[in-house]
């Protein structure tokens, strides 16, 4: 059903504990509605179509979740970072069954999600309120070993913490993948991507199956932009890539083998010693 557009003066918010406000705002450009954080889009969520992705990034997640076992078999999922909980609602439509995890700092912002962009009725997905890293550790032991997906999209602002870019902190979140389980990392970086670079190298030295997704110019450094590190223990099958290509968004780039040597070329892991926090877009990156 069609769903009521929110006036500036008329939008949900909600205080953040860093003082920055988190806002719902009406999509300018799609249908549904966006999760603002101090200014910058996080989020975008259709309640009447849940599969509906409209952020680039999050749609290549979601081609390489489609792919995932067999086509609607329900999946054990962790979600790093709640933001309106686009993949999440995603999963639970197109994977009904499926039990999800999802740890978000953010109390306040979990509260005004629930709120104004309400969860499909019945979907299993426990919430958790805590830093991602440290509710690695909270989880029920049962999950080690189990988890088919694990996406770690977590952002205080515009930027990724430091703490969640180590070998360190990957190391603890593959012990929760299943043998064939997928590591899903959303990298946002700029011109010379050397922030990514080094994504990509610390996701390599935890996990040994990798391939980036992103747009033709963001992979080449051109733009700021975000890429799509998918990452598991097993070989990522190599029928994926046709589709992934074809899934969009177009222009779609797919790197993996030598080109991802070449990307990664000189590039060091980050570890818990000499990491540093996602670089800040300009102001003009989210200008509508």
């Amino acid at each position: 059903m069609a769903r009521a557009r929110y006036e500036p003066s008329e939008q949900p918010q909600a205080r953040l504990s860093d003082g920055t406000i988190a806002r719902i705002v009406s999509s300018g450009f799609t249908s549904g509605y966006e999760l603002e954080v101090d200014g910058t889009p996080q989020s975008h969520v259709d309640l009447d179509d849940p599969t509906y992705l409209s952020f680039e990034y999050v749609a290549r997640m979601g081609a390489v979740i489609d792919r995932l076992r067999m086509p609607g078999q329900p999946l054990t999922a962790v979600h790093l970072g709640a933001g309106a909980l686009t993949i999440p609602r995603y999963v639970e439509t197109t994977r009904p069954g499926s039990r999800q995890q999802v740890i978000e700092l953010e109390q306040a912002l979990v509260d005004l999600v629930r709120e104004h962009l309400p969860l499909p009725r019945g979907a299993s997905v426990r919430m958790r309120i805590g830093d991602a890293r440290e509710g690695l550790g909270r989880l029920p032991s049962g999950l080690l070993g189990q988890v088919d997906l694990l996406v770690s999209d977590v952002f205080a602002g515009a930027q990724t913490p430091a703490h969640l870019t180590t070998v360190e902190f990957y190391t603890a979140a593959a012990r929760l993948l299943a043998a064939d389980g997928v590591l899903l990392v959303n990298v946002a970086d700029g011109a010379g991507l050397t922030f990514a670079r080094r994504q990509v190298a610390t996701v390599q030295a935890v996990l040994p199956h990798v391939i980036v997704l992103a747009e033709v110019q963001t992979l080449k450094g051109r733009r700021f932009g975000n890429l799509v590190i998918a990452a598991s223990a097993s070989p990522l099958p190599t029928d994926w890539l046709p589709r992934l290509m074809a899934a969009g968004p177009h222009p779609a780039k797919v790197a993996q083998g030598a080109e991802l040597d070449e990307f990664t070329r000189g590039a060091r892991p980050a570890t818990d010693a000499d990491a540093t926090p996602s670089p800040k877009p300009a102001a003009s990156v989210f200008e509508r």
